[in-house]
């Protein structure tokens, strides 16, 4: 069973943690709200369990990913990281895309989501396992404890220039984990693929979650409210 606490925080605006209060009904109405706007959506990211999230959340959208060297960017505190690397990514997109001058002319905007997500285990970040025996020290890590997700987004305007962004944190709690599923995940391509090598989804770690404090879409990379949010201010 999930619990419902969350954690969030966002810029320019906001810089606070705060429970989540807003009801599926007004998530459903900022949803209808914001397309009811018209606009065109890029989707700055390949990540399978980002394009479910935001086709789950009634939208049509494009990929163009970033093509950046993460390692590159380092922060000290996690937030600051998804935050400066998502940033990263919107830049380089926009610059693929040949600058925001393209799109001043059009009738309706585009709005660029930019994520990222971090694992923080202990107190130190981890980002995508790099090698076996990094991912095995990830999971065995997990196994009867917890880990947190940092997870940010950030929705621009590419018409107007207008921007928003933040991140919010969820943490996940685990049952002991057999070690023949260990190794079998640390086997697994996917692993690799995802920050801190934790997906939740994943069918072989899923019966020993037990429990998620915060979004369950917090820890899979896009933060719902948050980036319906930021489109709905955008706009």
């Amino acid at each position: 069973m999930f619990a419902s606490l969350s954690f969030r925080s966002s810029f320019p605006l906001l810089s606070s943690q705060s429970s989540s209060s807003t009801s599926q009904a007004i998530f459903s109405r900022m949803v209808k709200k914001a397309m009811e706007k018209g606009f065109k959506l890029i989707l700055g990211s390949q990540s399978m369990a980002r394009k479910r999230i935001l086709a789950e959340m009634g939208y049509d959208f494009t990929i163009v990913t970033a093509d950046i060297d993460e390692k590159a960017i380092r922060k000290d505190k996690p937030e600051d990281l998804v935050v400066a690397i998502a940033e990263a990514k919107e830049n380089e997109i926009i610059s693929k895309l040949g600058g925001e001058s393209q799109f001043a002319k059009d009738p309706k905007p585009t709005l660029l989501i930019t994520a990222d997500t971090v694992v923080v285990y202990k107190g130190v970040i981890r980002e995508k396992p790099t090698s076996k025996e990094e991912a095995l020290e990830f999971i065995r890590g997990y196994s009867g404890s917890h880990g947190g997700v940092v997870s940010s987004v950030i929705v621009r305007n590419l018409k107007t220039g207008v921007r928003r962004g933040g991140w919010e944190k969820a943490e996940v709690y685990f049952h002991e984990i057999p070690k023949q599923v260990i190794d079998d995940l640390i086997n697994d391509a996917i692993t690799y693929k995802v920050a801190g090598g934790l997906t939740l989804e994943h069918p072989l770690i899923s019966p020993f979650i037990d429990s998620v404090m915060g979004g369950v879409d917090t820890v899979m990379g896009l933060p719902k409210e948050l980036t319906e949010k930021f489109i709905n201010e955008v706009l």
